[in-house]
C-alpha cells in the first residue's frame, strides 16, 4: 500500500539513504545561513557601576557563575526580574521554586529573583 512497496529492497535504501543525505545537506545548509543572518550575543561593553557590580557579584559568587543577559527581560510573576540586555548577574539557582529548569534565581547585584533562562549566557 505505501508508495514505495513494489521497490526491490536494496533500491528502497538506497532511496532512503539519499532523501536522509539531502536532508542532511538542507540543514547545514540552514544552520550557515541562520548563523550567518542570527549572530550571537555579543559582549557588552560595561559602565563603571556595572564594573563595580560585576566585580562585589565575583566576589561573592564566585566568576563561575556570572550570566550576561542577553536580551531585555520583563518580569512578569511575582519575583521576577526585569533586566536590560547587557547587564551581568549571577546564578544562585538552576532551577525555580517548583522544579521548572526554564527559570534561574539569580542575584542582579542587589535585587535577587527569576529570570527565563533562554535569556543568559555565560560571561
Amino acid at each position: 500500500q505505501l508508495p514505495h512497496g513494489h521497490v526491490p529492497l536494496p533500491s528502497f535504501w538506497k532511496m532512503v539513504e539519499d532523501t536522509l543525505q539531502q536532508s542532511g545537506a538542507q540543514l547545514r545548509t540552514f544552520c550557515q545561513t541562520f548563523e550567518t543572518v542570527t549572530p550571537s550575543p555579543m559582549t557588552q561593553p560595561l559602565n563603571p557601576a556595572e564594573e563595580r557590580k560585576v566585580f562585589s557579584l565575583v566576589s561573592k559568587h564566585g566568576p563561575d557563575k556570572l550570566y550576561q543577559v542577553t536580551s531585555n527581560v520583563s518580569g512578569s510573576k511575582d519575583l521576577d526580574l526585569t533586566l536590560q540586555r547587557g547587564q551581568i548577574v549571577a546564578l544562585l539557582q538552576s532551577v525555580d521554586t517548583k522544579g521548572n529548569t526554564s527559570r534561574w534565581l539569580v542575584d542582579a547585584g542587589g535585587p535577587r529573583g527569576f529570570v527565563p533562562a533562554g535569556k543568559l549566557q555565560p560571561y
